[in-house]
């Protein structure tokens, strides 16, 4: 990707931000007034690189101002400036209104055609020049130019001479390097992104440690010392809660702040401007100006140990292709095609990992199940006995496929309770790279807090991200009673540890993988 924000900017190094627009529009002035806080008698035509002090903005970020040329023949050096920026603020002359009809006819294309995507802040320089003859206001001018360019982040106007907002420049050039908005919202729906909606509903999850579906008052406060290194005193809490609840009836319950009310509150920061406060939440739970966690973030791979291997069959590969429906059920181990499922020679006989895998070892195996058997499954009293993991697939950009899914949640927790054979149970999301349906994070929330599990787990084949949704699974095996659905209000579950003989039971709305963990000897 062109331009430096993904590298200096994520990081919070350092902050380059480049100067352009037309000739005589008030460049160098702008630098040299913010850096030395006195307008300058004269200046060269291109300034030197200029660094602001660290200490003059609350990031105390050191930002690196880079001067550019407006001739012609200087267009390659220009063009190389552009490119390494983190931020580009374009300037026009308040009393020369074709300047300012440049920047939608010549720079803001420009920049695009250089593929140069990092913010760009607009400013008005020479506003003392202008008079009192502006016809109408900045908001209205500059309202169809963004509605038309979404990378402007602001436009300010200022005066050199006057020292009129000309520190605010560079806060505003440097404040969308470090907290920029286009990952977090999508500014012509006015909603959260899909990716932000996936990392905060990850955070409140981590967050609800009694696992109730709110943040308690309590819960709330841990949040913010973790976050803010400050507690919330009691008064500030209940302003938080009033203020959602205000708004969103649902945002508050008895237990504290719900999902739907934390997802409120972040996208009121945003529309508010106060995005370093999501960011700074983002970043404190790891992740990174993308919103995906930070490599320290995540798992180390599984080692594979000598006594232990995992095979997924080619229906447990398609599956992952193609999740986009709830599924079915569970087939006994000593029926086919699970009593022939070590792997085999090219000449049909055991290799030497299928016959380990019958004693020693421990195999993983998937495979699908059509979903016209489900019924016939679940008719069987022992359907359950030798499933250890439930997992419901649904493709999260379908309100109809969202529903089978709970629907066979419902039946299979109600079947465990019945028998006795109860399972944790996992949701998985998928095609989470399309948009989710319109009410998707309130149906997905009531359904884990109604039941009592996790919040579905986001999952996109075509994104390549998978939401270590394997090791996500082996954990609710080792540990069952932190995903046991309840099926009636305050029943509790029931703590069991099945050690070995784990089976894994993928469930879609087009058919069912099952796997298991052969047992050792």
């Amino acid at each position: 990707m062109a331009g430096g924000a993904s590298a200096s900017g994520a990081a919070g190094n350092a902050v380059r931000i480049v100067v352009a627009g037309d000739a005589k529009t008030g460049k160098s002035s702008l630098i040299v007034t913010a850096a030395a806080e006195n307008f300058p008698s004269s200046v060269p035509p291109v300034l030197q690189p200029t660094r602001l002090p660290e200490d003059l903005y609350p990031d105390r970020v050191p930002v690196t101002i880079i001067d550019t040329p407006s001739s012609p023949e200087n267009g390659s050096r220009l063009i190389e400036e552009l490119r390494r920026a983190d931020a580009v603020v374009l300037t026009y002359a308040c009393d020369r209104p074709e300047t300012l009809d440049r920047l939608s006819t010549y720079w803001l294309p420009e920049l695009r055609r250089l593929e140069v995507r990092v913010p760009v802040i607009v400013v008005g320089c020479m506003l003392d020049k202008r008079g009192d003859q502006q016809p109408v206001s900045l908001e209205q001018v500059m309202s169809p130019i963004m509605q038309q360019f979404r990378e402007i982040e602001t436009c300010i106007e200022c005066s050199a001479v006057n020292h009129i907002q000309i520190p605010e420049v560079f806060y505003y050039a440097q404040k969308a390097v470090l907290h920029p908005t286009a990952p977090l919202f999508d500014q012509e729906q006015q909603v959260l992104k899909p990716r932000c909606v996936r990392a905060l509903k990850r955070i409140f999850i981590l967050c609800d440690h009694d696992r109730d579906g709110a943040l308690s008052d309590a819960e709330l406060n841990d949040f913010q010392v973790k976050c803010f290194n400050a507690p919330l005193q009691p008064s500030e809490i209940v302003g938080v809660k009033r203020v959602v609840q205000e708004k969103l009836r649902e945002g508050v319950d008895d237990r504290g702040l719900t999902l739907t009310g934390f997802l409120f509150l972040h996208a009121l920061f945003i529309e508010k401007g106060r995005l370093e406060t999501t960011w700074t939440v983002l970043r404190k739970f790891g992740y990174n100006n993308e919103i995906r966690l930070r490599d320290d973030q995540l798992p180390p791979p599984v080692k594979k140990f000598p006594d232990q291997s995992v095979e997924l069959t080619n229906e447990a590969v398609e599956f992952l292709k193609k999740s986009s429906s709830p599924m079915t059920l569970i087939v006994p181990f000593n029926e086919a095609p699970y009593v022939e499922a070590a792997e085999k020679t090219a000449l049909g006989g055991l290799s030497l990992d299928g016959f380990l895998s019958l004693g020693l070892r421990k195999t993983l195996v998937l495979r699908e199940i059509p979903e016209e058997g489900v019924k016939e499954l679940l008719s069987k009293k022992d359907a359950l006995a030798a499933c250890d993991v439930a997992v419901f697939v649904h493709d999260s950009s379908r309100e109809p496929s969202w529903q089978k899914a709970t629907d066979m949640l419902v039946d299979v927790a109600s079947q465990g309770e019945a028998t006795g054979y109860e399972v944790p149970c996992l949701i998985v999301a998928a095609k989470d790279d399309l948009d989710p349906y319109l009410t998707e994070i309130q149906d997905s929330t009531r359904v884990s807090q109604d039941m009592g599990i996790e919040a579905p787990i986001p999952l996109s084949t075509k994104l390549g991200d998978f939401s270590n949704i394997f090791h996500r699974i082996v954990r609710a095996a080792e540990h069952p009673h932190l995903s046991i659905p309840e099926t009636s209000a305050g029943k509790s579950r029931k703590q069991y540890h099945r050690l070995i003989n784990r089976s894994l039971v993928f469930i879609s709305d087009g058919a069912v993988f099952v796997g298991r963990k052969k047992p050792g000897r």
